[in-house]
């Protein structure tokens, strides 16, 4: 009945337009207070939020990503896949899911993947016929796939709590980051084949298609330089985003000669004001995340998964639900700072991989980041494609299918997680 109570009250301050960070952190605050808990965690909670080496990757990224894409290079990256995949059926949308994994290897973030590319797929794709549902959901799952595919910060937090090789789960990440794409592609093929309006694009020349490429060659020699660094252990993920920015620069500023200081200073402003935002909801989600701990109810959820699941089918199925209902009104970090502790004590017992979880949880993780309210991918295409939430919840349903189906392939084929990382 808590339960209820307590998500009841969360989808009321959401409906009547408070916005996200301030809903879960007021109602965190008031559940503290009824709860006789010391108001001095509403301050301990907000600074323990962002006081991290982790979270500095997030500005990192996203002033590389805004760097790169006021220099143009979203634009050229897509125009490079898009010149070789265009004329395919449903070729566009090919070419921005193509665009959405590189850009995921560039930035490590879904935020960044999901406004850097659907900026300029959005018109494009719209222009075609596609039907604007599709194209927000296509771009606002895309962009999952920044989370996913390795960098990936919530991999990081994951191995940090369960002391796993980071390293290894960033090898485990590709296989099912390359199985989202095939299903992206193929569904993407198949909507184009029967969509009324679709108009297919025309097959571009030898000429255009190295042209483009080598405009692009330097961003892909950039998200190379960044994922080597990290494999190799030359630098720490959150190094690699301070060099990926540096890189940026060098590549937009001396050798595309794309970026002027305006450009510049309007990338900064952009990067610092998602910063914030995102800071922000992380912010209002421990304080959240702290209230309903100490209200045990994460915990009382774990002790009966733990208690009444005796196979880790039932167990995986049981939490993938969890999941997507804590999903619904929670923010990914937080799920995995209030999850994982309680769950991982239970995968020895049941025999399940903790890298292949922590797969698993990143893709769950990832549903979450398109499940309203919360979903944060939502609200970045909701503003870069100027939509309303409707048009965007709605075009993400059968892309949010497709990710469900992937932990169903991932689990009946473990190696399809565990062959890079250990088999190869």
């Amino acid at each position: 009945m808590t339960t209820i109570l307590i998500l009841t009250a969360l989808f009321g301050l959401l409906l009547v337009g408070v916005p996200v960070a301030f809903a879960l952190a007021g109602l965190g605050f008031g559940m503290l207070a009824l709860g006789g808990f010391s108001p001095l965690m509403l301050p301990q909670g907000l600074l323990s939020s962002t006081d991290s080496f982790v979270l500095i990757a997030v500005p990192l990224f996203l002033l590389m990503s805004n760097v790169l894409l006021k220099g143009g290079v979203g634009r050229d990256l897509f125009a490079a896949v898009q010149s070789w995949v265009g004329h395919w059926p449903g070729g566009l949308a090919v070419a921005t899911i193509l665009s959405c994994g590189i850009f995921a290897a560039i930035s490590g973030s879904s935020v960044a993947t999901a406004a850097t590319i659907g900026t300029v797929a959005i018109p494009e794709m719209t222009e075609r016929g596609y039907p604007r549902r599709f194209v927000l959901g296509l771009l606002a799952a895309g962009g999952t796939l920044g989370i996913l595919i390795p960098p990936s910060i919530p991999m990081i937090v994951y191995g940090v709590i369960t002391e796993e090789s980071i390293i290894s789960l960033f090898l485990a990440g590709i296989g099912p980051g390359l199985l989202l794409i095939a299903f992206f592609i193929v569904y993407s093929m198949l909507f184009a084949r029967f969509a009324v309006d679709y108009r297919p694009s025309p097959k571009a020349s030898w000429g255009e298609r190295w042209s483009t490429l080598g405009r692009a060659s330097p961003t892909i020699l950039l998200a190379a330089l960044v994922i080597a660094g990290i494999y190799g252990g030359v630098f720490t993920p959150t190094e690699a985003a301070a060099i990926g920015f540096l890189g940026a620069l060098v590549v937009v500023g001396v050798i595309l000669r794309t970026l002027d200081w305006a450009k510049l200073r309007d990338a900064v402003l952009e990067a610092m004001t998602t910063t914030v935002a995102i800071l922000l909801i992380i912010a209002g989600a421990k304080v959240f995340g702290k209230a309903i701990t100490l209200y045990r109810i994460p915990q009382d959820i774990s002790v009966f998964l733990t208690e009444h699941v005796s196979t880790a089918g039932m167990f995986v199925l049981v939490v993938g639900v969890v999941l997507l209902v804590m999903g619904l009104v929670l923010e990914a970090l937080s799920m995995m700072l209030i999850m994982v502790p309680v769950l991982s004590g239970a995968l020895f017992a049941l025999g399940l991989d903790p890298i292949w979880f922590g797969v698993f949880f990143v893709i769950m993780v990832e549903c979450a980041l398109i499940t309203p309210p919360v979903g944060l991918n939502l609200y970045v295409i909701q503003a870069v494609g100027r939509a309303s939430m409707t048009e965007v919840a709605s075009g993400v349903w059968p892309f949010l299918a497709m990710m469900l189906v992937s932990v169903a392939v991932i689990f009946a084929w473990p190696d399809v997680a565990l062959y890079i990382p250990f088999k190869l």
